[in-house]
């Protein structure tokens, strides 16, 4: 079957076959290692979109006033500048680990394709939005980005598939922890310690007193707020996923609905973590960018925090979550019966 050729990146105009490794080279470093590479590969195209945006934003005249004069626009700009933030922290963190000799990074490697084949896709969709029409001219050239930056999300596994990758991983970890825990039960008076310092941790979370996890001392002064609300969006994370195993066990590989949604906090948790470990060095050491990278890594903080926090207490205890994932099952099932939309127009006809 032919393939597509990427335009914007490899000039040839000829389609050609798509080439996969040997299977031998599929699993564990070597797929961690392509996952990168996606990630890295989404940031030339990113920060192509931001030249043209910028460049059209600060030159176009609309209403008698610049555009980029206007807070509907400025908050598009901003965003996309976060984003790019977001993603260049994440690879830049992934490769001074693998510079280091860590072996095991598996899941990192999956959070950076799926947040920046993503950010890549919202940065070039954006773009076009605020040019209008001359996005879609082939001059600026990103109409094409955003036709190759698609398949970022689909390659070196589906987005879809990676969450669920890394939900899980971070679920067998959780587990393996759970599982000693259990052990230890069988034998109260032998696993005293263990036992208190857990019985210690579950009253400190529900009565709202926290684990006690600080990163102060280790985040720049300037950054204490937005260290804060990382380790309050920990704990939260935290809480969840160890209900959610203790009540599912092996039984959660099948709660995908759920799945999604751990993925999506651990994903902005990560984020939040190596945004504030890029400002924090950018802090201390004085860089002229150093005010403006606080800005973005705030920004990032706010809105990571506010939504981990609103999606985990929706899994812990909202009921109407559980209806929507029922919604979910019973609306796909009568539209595979159905053989498509069951619904008809509002005309009838």
């Amino acid at each position: 079957m032919p393939v597509r050729p990427l335009r914007q990146f490899w000039k040839s105009q000829r389609p050609s076959p798509l080439m996969l490794p040997p299977e031998k080279n599929l699993p564990g470093r070597n797929l961690s290692l392509l996952l990168w590479e996606c990630s890295k590969a989404s940031l030339p195209p990113t920060r192509c979109s931001h030249t043209h945006l910028v460049d059209h934003a600060t030159n176009r005249t609309q209403f008698g006033d610049k555009i980029h004069n206007f807070g509907v626009i400025q908050e598009k700009l901003a965003r996309m500048a976060i984003l790019q933030y977001v993603t260049e922290s994440m690879a830049y963190m992934l490769s001074a680990n693998m510079d280091q000799g860590f072996k095991d990074f598996q899941i990192e490697a999956a959070i950076s394709k799926i947040f920046g084949s993503e950010a890549a896709w919202k940065v070039t969709d954006e773009c076009i939005q605020i040019m209008g029409g001359m996005g879609f001219m082939k001059e600026p050239g990103v109409e094409r980005v955003l036709r190759d930056i698609r398949i970022f999300r689909i390659f070196e596994g589906t987005n879809d598939i990676l969450r669920l990758f890394v939900a899980l991983q971070g679920c067998m970890d959780k587990g393996k922890e759970l599982t000693g825990l259990g052990n230890a039960l069988k034998n109260p008076l032998g696993n005293v310690g263990l036992l208190i310092g857990e019985a210690s941790k579950q009253l400190r979370r529900r009565t709202g007193i926290g684990s006690g996890l600080s990163l102060s001392g280790i985040v720049h002064p300037e950054l204490s707020r937005s260290g804060e609300l990382a380790v309050q969006a920990l704990e939260q994370f935290a809480t969840v996923v160890e209900a959610k195993l203790m009540k599912h066990k092996k039984g959660i590989v099948n709660e995908q609905f759920l799945l999604q949604r751990l993925a999506d906090g651990a994903i902005d948790l990560y984020a939040m973590v190596v945004v504030l470990s890029r400002a924090s060095r950018s802090l201390s050491e004085g860089y002229p960018t150093a005010q403006h990278e606080k800005m973005l890594c705030d920004s990032w903080c706010i809105e990571a925090a506010t939504r981990i926090r609103e999606n985990m207490a929706s899994l812990q205890s909202n009921p109407q979550q559980q209806e929507l994932f029922r919604n979910f099952r019973s609306i796909s099932k009568a539209m595979v019966e159905n053989g498509g939309l069951v619904t008809s127009n509002p005309l009838r006809v």
